[in-house]
């Protein structure tokens, strides 16, 4: 059963482009949240952003041409500016890291096998949108690497399904320690893509709470506060802490009553994460601008509910030879770091 969900956007910064941003989220109806842009020559600029409906709901399955793009305030024609929607895995990476409770509880009771078929129904359903990697935890301070980032989703899943083997040093639950760790291998890794915008995702599995007080709750919360991921937990029985739980999974908590339940609840957690990467888009256009500051609005009209985003950038060297199915090489929003912070904390 799901208790709590939220959204919250994730910015990567790269690279330094004299520009400023905004979002157009005071447009009533759908929601559009800038989370990146590139501006480049000869005269390419590219939005990525996401788009929800009135009720938050991610909205996907949108073509380019829904989009209207105007510059200082005039509509640009679609043959002028040849707009298209790039797929984004040419300019993007989604890290998934599944954290799974081993300890004594969850092998003692029966219920590997029951985790081993979620995570492998997990893994198959957002495995080709994401580099998911999958560590387990008992009591040590150390987390149990099951697969790594690297592997591939075939290997993964192998892996999972021998989750049996894997053996139970210490029979205690260090959950805010495993969360700690786990929030350090998402930013290490993210940190050390290539790839221009990365995105990372944690996925909490625990049937307790945290007996081994190896860490605290305020340094997990920490943690999770300081990375620009999105968390969220699972919980099975009645031994966990909902509120605590809820709490460390920001962006949704998600609970079991029995262990006949824990596939469900997997497959749900997993169709809101591919929900939500499907209401992010990468918008590229060509400009027809050629010198000087301009502002951008992009807007999208469904009916009655309308939306839109706005921003500014410097078109200075701007010349003909634009080709928008080009991938974006840089990415740059300087000043909506402040605003993800102060989403982060209401």
């Amino acid at each position: 059963m799901r208790q709590r969900a939220s959204n919250h956007g994730t910015l990567v910064v790269v690279g330094l482009l004299s520009l400023a941003a905004t979002t157009g989220l005071g447009c009533s109806g759908l929601q559009l949240r800038l989370h990146n842009a590139s501006v480049e020559q000869p005269s390419n600029v590219a939005m990525y952003f996401s788009v929800h409906d009135a009720e938050g709901e991610p909205l996907g399955g949108l073509t380019a041409e829904e989009f209207n793009i105007y510059e200082d305030g005039q509509l640009i024609s679609q043959y002028e500016s040849q707009q298209t929607i790039l797929n984004p895995e040419v300019s993007t990476v989604r890290y998934t890291l599944l954290l799974l409770d081993m300890s004594g509880s969850v092998v003692e009771s029966g219920q590997v096998p029951l985790i081993q078929e979620a995570s492998s129904a997990f893994i198959d359903n957002v495995g080709e949108q994401e580099e998911i990697a999958v560590y387990a935890f008992d009591g040590r301070a150390e987390l149990i690497p099951i697969s790594e980032f690297d592997d591939r989703q075939q290997a993964t899943a192998g892996r999972v399904a021998r989750l049996g083997s894997t053996q139970t040093e210490d029979p205690s639950t260090n959950l805010y320690g495993a969360v700690i760790e786990a929030v350090r291998i998402l930013t290490e890794t993210r940190a050390a893509s290539e790839v221009p915008l990365h995105f990372g995702t944690l996925v909490v599995f625990t049937d307790g709470t945290d007996r081994a007080h190896r860490a605290t709750l305020n340094q997990a919360m920490r943690a999770v506060a300081g990375a620009d991921i999105s968390v969220y937990t699972i919980g099975l029985g009645g031994e966990v802490d909902r509120e605590v739980l809820a709490d460390i999974g920001r962006d949704g908590y998600f609970h079991a009553e029995g262990g006949e339940a824990v596939v469900s609840v997997f497959q749900e957690v997993a169709e809101q994460i591919q929900r939500l990467s499907q209401a992010f888009y990468l918008l590229s256009y060509c400009s027809p601008s050629r010198a000087g500051s301009h502002s951008l609005e992009i807007e999208l009209v469904r009916g009655e509910d309308r939306g839109a985003l706005s921003y500014r950038f410097d078109a200075t060297g701007f010349e003909p030879g634009c080709d928008p199915e080009r991938p974006p090489q840089e990415f740059v929003v300087p000043g909506l770091e402040d605003e993800q912070r102060r989403n982060r904390r209401r």
